[in-house]
């Protein structure tokens, strides 16, 4: 069973998947928009990834406070994945993503990435991280 894990950002989407049984998760990529409101292109490529590869399920990474409250982002997370919903067949579920993103960076710091080069692979490391935590349970 292949599993896509995102990472919802502003003007990026974190993209990792599983191998096609399902046990091992790798970065995909890192889906660009211009602006937080343009989804079309993106919901788009999600669209065309799941159909590729025969998904069967995606995980969207929930920023929740730290209190465990649904803040901004988490609002605008649910809205793309409302979004997301009318375009693919399969189930879109949630799990908790507070500070993935710090750990991906923190993964890639100790990795000897050049902070540079990071901001081109930390959503995939997130997305990476946010499905690996929802296989663990």
């Amino acid at each position: 069973m292949r599993i896509l894990g995102l990472d919802y950002g502003s003007k990026t989407v974190g993209v990792a998947m599983t191998d096609p049984m399902g046990i091992t998760v790798q970065p995909f990529k890192t889906i660009l928009r211009d602006r937080e409101s343009k989804l079309r292109k993106t919901l788009s490529e999600i669209q065309k990834i799941v159909e590729d590869y025969d998904v069967e399920k995606i995980i969207v990474g929930l920023p929740l406070n730290m209190d465990d409250t649904e803040g901004e982002r988490a609002l605008q997370t649910r809205d793309f994945v409302e979004k997301l919903k009318l375009r693919v067949t399969v189930p879109v579920e949630f799990t908790d993503e507070r500070l993935t993103t710090m750990e991906a960076a923190e993964i890639l710091d100790e990795s000897g990435i050049k902070r540079s080069e990071q901001k081109r692979v930390i959503d995939q490391v997130a997305a990476q991280l946010i499905l690996e935590q929802y296989l663990r349970g």
